[in-house]
């Protein structure tokens, strides 16, 4: 945690200070990470969609290639 000054609870004005200041630095704090989360959400649809892009490719090349398929006491071709 930070050091921060300890404020006697009996100097209100210099207290009420104190919890505004924190609040301010809390606000901006959330405000800052609103904007790391906001920016990371963007990124990854994007890179879902990439994903999703590439899945539906290689299924595509996968049915499309001949005899991906070693059906029964088919060796395969690297013997």
């Amino acid at each position: 945690m930070t050091d921060t000054p300890q404020v006697s609870t009996t100097d209100t004005p210099d207290r009420l200070q104190l919890l505004e200041e924190r609040a301010a630095h809390l606000l901006a704090a959330v405000e800052d990470l609103s904007d790391i989360v906001a920016r990371q959400d963007g990124e990854l649809r994007a890179l879902t969609r990439r994903v999703d892009i590439l899945v539906r490719r290689e299924a595509e090349r996968e049915a499309d290639a001949p005899g991906g398929v070693i059906v029964g006491d088919e060796r395969p071709p690297h013997y």
